[in-house]
C-alpha cells in the first residue's frame, strides 16, 4: 500500500496475505505443516515461522515405515517402498520429517533408511 493511503473504518483488507481469524488445523498426517515449519508449497495458505524447500531422498532397499511421531513404536501411517521418493523437510537426530507430496502422507522416517545427503 503506498504511503499516505488510509484504510477506511469497517473496510475489509484485500490481498493474499490477510489475517482473517482462526483456521481449522488439518490432520498432521496429511498436510506437511507443523507449528514451526511447513512445505514451501503451503506458503500462501498457512502462516508459520519457516517454510522448507523439500530435499527429495530415495527410500533404500527394504523400504521404510512412515511413523506419526519421531520415536520407535509410534503409530505406523504406511510403509514406503524401495525407490519411493520422500521429500525431507527437517532432520533432527536420527529422524527425517517430511512427506510423499503436498497432499501427504506426512510423518517421520529413520534417516538411515533414506539415501544419504551428498556433501
Amino acid at each position: 500500500m503506498p504511503s499516505g493511503d488510509a484504510i477506511e473504518a469497517g473496510s475489509k483488507p484485500q490481498g493474499p496475505f490477510i489475517l482473517a481469524g482462526p483456521v481449522a488445523r488439518p490432520d498432521p498426517a496429511s498436510v506437511p505443516l507443523r507449528g514451526d515449519l511447513a512445505h514451501i508449497a503451503l506458503a500462501g495458505r498457512y502462516f508459520v515461522p519457516h517454510y522448507a524447500v523439500p530435499q527429495p531422498r530415495t527410500v533404500l532397499p527394504g523400504g521404510a515405515p512412515l511413523l506419526r511421531e519421531n520415536r520407535d513404536g509410534a503409530e505406523e501411517l504406511c510403509v514406503l517402498m524401495e525407490g519411493d521418493s520422500f521429500e525431507v523437510l527437517d532432520v533432527t537426530g536420527d529422524w527425517a520429517w517430511g512427506c510423499l507430496g503436498v497432499e501427504g502422507p506426512v510423518g517421520y522416517v529413520r534417516v538411515g533408511l533414506l539415501e544419504p545427503l551428498i556433501a
